[in-house]
C-alpha cells in the first residue's frame, strides 16, 4: 500500500479540523489499519480521533475482540467506546440484522463523523451481491464515501484501496488484528461471493472489482441525477422537497414498486402507473354531487380539484344542435358505463377505453363525465360518443377538465 498516507489524506474530504472522528473499529486487519492512518494524520488535519467498538455478542470471542480494541487504544492513546448491541434478526439475516444493528449504535455516538474501513472488494462485492438481489440503480450504486449517517457525516476513505494492499501496510507496520471466524463461512452469502466467486472471477477478469466499483459510480451519478429530477417535479407541483432519507425511499419506492405504488408526501399522494409518476390527493375523496351545466364557459367542481371549460368550434365536440334546450349534467362514474368515440367501432366498456388511453385506474372514478338524461356523452381523456359529435361546420362544444391539483 505505497503512500498510503498521502491516497488517505487526498481521499480526505475538507473542513474536518476540530472536527470529531470516530473510527468503527472491529479489531480486523481493515480498521485497524484505517485507524493507525487516521492517527498520522491528524496533527496535519486537525480532527480529534477516537474509536468505537460494536459488541455484538454473536461470538464466542466477542469480549476477546473487545478486549483486542481496548489494549490496541490504549497502546495508541486513542479515546475508545465499546457499545454493546443486541442483534434483532426480525425475518432477516444475522448480516443485515447486526449491520442495521451497529448503524443504530454508530448513530449514537457523539461525533461529527463516522469513519469506515469498506474498501475496494467490499464495494465489488456489495454491487455483485444487490445485484444479485434485483436492486435497483441506488442498491447497485453501494456504498458512497461520503454519506449521511442521521446527523452525522459518513466516511470512508478506503473505497479505492483493494484489501491485498491493506493487508501489505498491515505487515509492512508490524501492526496486530484480529480474525473473525465468521469470515470463513462460505455459507454466507458475502463469503460465499468472497471465497468461492471471487476467485473463479479473478481467472478470467481480474480487474472485475475495479469494473463493478467504476459501474457503482455510474450507478451512484444515474442516482443523483435521479433524486434531482424528483425534486424539480415536485417542486413544480408547489410541493416541499423531501429530506434526503425521504428522497431515497421515495426513489426506492417509485423505481421499483411498480403499478401499486403509493407514496404520501407534503399532503398528495405520489404513484407510478406505467413507468410514469403520477400526483393525487391524499385522504378520502370529497362527496360529490351530480352537478347540471346550465350553459356556462366555466364549472366549478371543487370537490373534484379542478373545473370544466367549454369552447365553441365548428365541425367538433358535442354537436351543438343536439343538446341545445336540453339538460347536460355532471356525474361520475358509476359502473358498468360504455362509450363509442369512434363512429368505425363498436360501443366499448370505460374499463377498455381507460386502460387504451392510459388513464390511471385511480384517477377514473374522480373523472367528471358529462351525460344527457341517461345517455353518457362525454368522457375526459376518451372524446365524444359517436352519436353527440359534431359532423361537417355544424356548431359543436368542446368541453375540457382542468384538474388543479396535477
Amino acid at each position: 500500500m505505497a503512500s498510503s498516507r498521502k491516497r488517505l489524506n487526498a481521499s480526505l474530504p475538507a473542513g474536518l479540523r476540530g472536527k470529531r472522528l470516530a473510527v468503527g473499529l472491529s479489531g480486523g486487519v481493515d480498521s485497524v489499519v484505517l485507524l493507525h492512518l487516521l492517527r498520522g494524520l491528524a496533527p496535519r488535519h486537525g480532527f480529534r480521533l477516537s474509536a468505537v467498538h460494536v459488541h455484538h455478542g454473536l461470538s464466542p470471542n466477542a469480549d476477546d475482540w473487545a478486549r483486542f480494541c481496548r489494549k490496541l487504544c490504549r497502546g495508541w492513546v486513542v479515546p475508545l467506546t465499546v457499545r454493546r448491541v443486541s442483534v434483532q434478526k426480525k425475518g432477516r439475516g444475522v448480516e443485515a440484522a447486526a449491520r442495521e444493528a451497529r448503524r443504530a449504535a454508530f448513530a449514537a455516538v457523539a461525533a461529527d463523523a463516522i469513519v469506515l474501513a469498506h474498501h475496494l472488494d467490499d464495494q465489488a462485492e456489495t454491487v455483485l451481491l444487490n445485484l444479485l438481489r434485483g436492486a435497483g440503480p441506488r442498491g447497485a450504486a453501494a456504498m458512497q464515501a461520503a454519506g449521511r449517517l442521521g446527523d452525522k457525516r459518513l466516511l470512508r476513505p478506503l473505497l479505492q484501496v483493494r484489501r491485498r494492499e491493506i493487508l501489505a501496510y498491515a505487515r509492512a507496520h508490524h501492526l496486530e488484528w484480529i480474525e473473525d471466524e465468521s469470515n470463513r463461512d462460505a455459507a454466507l452469502a458475502r463469503n460465499f461471493l468472497r471465497l468461492r466467486v471471487g476467485p473463479l472471477l479473478e481467472e478470467r477478469f481480474p480487474r472485475w472489482r475495479e469494473s463493478l466499483a467504476r459501474a457503482a459510480r455510474h450507478f451512484a451519478a444515474a442516482d443523483a441525477g435521479a433524486g434531482r429530477a424528483l425534486r424539480e417535479f415536485l417542486a413544480a407541483r408547489g410541493m416541499r422537497a423531501p429530506s434526503e432519507a425521504k428522497l431515497a425511499e421515495m426513489l426506492k419506492q417509485l423505481t421499483g414498486g411498480g403499478a401499486r405504488t403509493l407514496m404520501r408526501h407534503d399532503g398528495r399522494q405520489l404513484r407510478v402507473y406505467r413507468g410514469k409518476v403520477e400526483i393525487a390527493p391524499a385522504g378520502d375523496p370529497a362527496p360529490f354531487a351530480a352537478t347540471d351545466w346550465q350553459g356556462e364557459r366555466r364549472l366549478a367542481l371543487p370537490a373534484l380539484g379542478g373545473e370544466l371549460r367549454f369552447g365553441r368550434v365548428r365541425g367538433r365536440g358535442i354537436a351543438a344542435a343536439l343538446v341545445d334546450g336540453r339538460r347536460l349534467s355532471v356525474r361520475l362514474r358509476r359502473g358498468g358505463e360504455r362509450l363509442r368515440p369512434d363512429a368505425r367501432r363498436p360501443r366499448r366498456s370505460l374499463k377498455n377505453l381507460f386502460q387504451e388511453a392510459g388513464v390511471p385506474p385511480w384517477q377514473r372514478e374522480r373523472l367528471p363525465m358529462l351525460f344527457c338524461g341517461d345517455a353518457l356523452v362525454w368522457v375526459p381523456g376518451l372524446g365524444v360518443d359517436a352519436a353527440w359529435q359534431a359532423a361537417g361546420s355544424a356548431s359543436g362544444i368542446v368541453p375540457e377538465w382542468r384538474d388543479a391539483r396535477r
